[in-house]
Order: structure tokens, then C-alpha cells, then sequence
């Protein structure tokens, strides 16, 4: 059996299953769902959003992006055209502000 961390990245747990996933039984895939009933309710939460989120693309087929959506994006085409960019010191300020210590 796989155990992981309590407070491991959900995304990098998912990662993991993701490639093995094909290969699963139902009887595993029952008793990985019991393992993640004792994750922290933050992790249970996002792989819980990331299970509804590829149910979702199941069910409409193709993606298709929202209003708000189709902005933003056209926000960063303009933005790449005109050579605007992160710096490597934006980026790392960002990461910086958001990791875990």
C-alpha cells in the first residue's frame, strides 16, 4: 500500500496515481479513497476540485472558456506581444509569498 504525508501537495499525490491510474483495480481505487478520507479536509478539498474539474470536461466535451476567461487571455496575448514578462525576481517574489515554509 501507498501512504503518503498528511500534508503532502495533493497535485503531486495526483500526479503520482495519474500515470498508474489505467491500471487500477476498482478494489484499489476503494481502498485509495479510504486513505484519503483521513487527508486533511484542505487536501480532501482540492483533489475533490480536481476530480469534479476532469468529471466536468467528461461531460461538455471541449472546453470552452467564459467571457471573463476570454479576456484575461486576451490581457496576456496583448501583453506577450508587447514583450511585457515577470521578471525572474517577480516570479521568485511571487513563489516567495506563497510557499510554505
Amino acid at each position: 500500500m501507498i501512504r503518503f504525508a498528511a500534508d503532502q501537495d495533493v497535485v503531486a499525490v495526483f500526479a503520482t496515481f495519474q500515470g498508474n491510474v489505467s491500471s487500477m483495480t476498482a478494489k484499489e481505487l476503494r481502498e485509495l479513497m479510504e486513505r484519503i478520507e483521513s487527508w486533511p479536509q484542505r487536501a480532501q478539498e482540492e483533489l475533490a476540485d480536481i476530480a469534479l474539474e476532469i468529471e466536468a470536461e467528461f461531460k461538455r466535451g471541449a472546453y470552452r472558456a467564459n467571457p471573463k476567461e476570454l479576456a484575461g487571455i486576451d490581457r496576456g496575448l496583448k501583453a506577450a506581444r508587447e514583450g511585457r514578462f515577470a521578471t525572474d525576481q517577480d516570479v521568485e517574489a511571487v513563489f516567495a509569498r506563497y510557499r510554505r515554509a
